[in-house]
């Protein structure tokens, strides 16, 4: 008994010492209270871990090559002459022999009639972007030996050896340049004709590309035709084959036939307005191609 009262004394003593119990020395239960914020740091987590102010803040992802402000990686570095005007060189996405003889083995090319770039994107496999400086496709000399269809093909850049892998099977290639008005036209003409609009005329090459669009041995479009009948002579004395007769060819209107330099589309001149809906063509007289 004398026990139990000596620790009541204790408390009853312990209790006089407190101070009253008041709001602010409250304190509430251990655990009964959780904190909403998370992340760390000086703001005390109202940021959620994303920083103070800036792009990084909003989750927004920086831009490629961006380094938060120091200096960027392409100027820590001695400058190099063959980067120079890197971002305005034009590109040439390639497409091989083979892919092409895939393609007209599985009937997404007609080759009884021309090939040009509209038709390679009308295949649904192939596209380029103009926007990223695509001027159109490289024809490449892979699969040149399986290679054995006969056509009439343009295309903005070609090897000799492609270029021997064509004609050796009695067909025709040539070069030629689109500027990036006329790339939009012929990457979907469909899209193109529906707005309305007349037909662009095609710009010429650039003071750059004049030289390889003119030269009979790259088959430019600007070159003179008997000196393209010499370099294929040529070719296919270099390559060691029997040059096929166009002349005799009952394909020959076919492997011929070749645009105005200032043309897009075969058999519609610049000027033109076709009109899908109603299936006619008003045409201008303010052109007249020379083919």
């Amino acid at each position: 008994m004398s026990q139990f009262r000596e620790t009541a004394d204790k408390a009853l003593k312990m209790l006089r010492t407190l101070p009253r119990v008041q709001i602010g020395n409250i304190r509430p239960n251990p655990q009964s209270k959780q904190n909403d914020k998370r992340g760390r740091a000086q703001h005390g987590g109202d940021k959620h871990g994303a920083g103070n102010k800036g792009s990084g803040q909003r989750q927004n992802f920086m831009r490629l090559g961006y380094e938060t402000g120091n200096t960027p990686f392409y100027m820590r570095f001695p400058y190099e002459p063959y980067y120079k005007g890197h971002h305005l060189r034009r590109q040439y996405p390639p497409i091989s022999l083979l892919q092409l003889q895939v393609m007209i083995d599985t009937d997404r090319i007609d080759v009884s009639q021309p090939i040009d770039l509209s038709t390679l994107c009308n295949t649904g496999l192939l596209s380029i972007d103009p926007a990223t400086k695509e001027f159109g496709f490289q024809l490449t000399d892979e699969g040149a030996d399986k290679f054995k269809a006969k056509i009439n093909i343009e295309v903005q850049h070609a090897k000799e050896s492609v270029i021997a892998a064509i004609e050796r099977n009695g067909g025709v290639i040539r070069t030629a340049y689109y500027d990036p008005k006329s790339l939009h036209a012929l990457k979907n003409p469909k899209k193109w004709l529906e707005k309305g609009v007349p037909i662009p005329k095609r710009m010429l090459p650039p003071q750059d590309a004049i030289s390889y669009y003119t030269s009979a041995e790259n088959r430019g479009y600007l070159a003179d035709p008997e000196e393209i009948s010499k370099q294929r002579l040529v070719l296919a004395q270099k390559y060691g084959y029997e040059l096929p007769k166009i002349e005799d060819d009952p394909q020959y209107e076919m492997l011929t036939s070749s645009k105005d330099p200032r043309q897009l589309f075969y058999g519609l001149e610049p000027g033109w307005v076709i009109n899908l809906k109603d299936q006619c063509i008003i045409k201008s007289k303010g052109y007249k191609s020379s083919v």
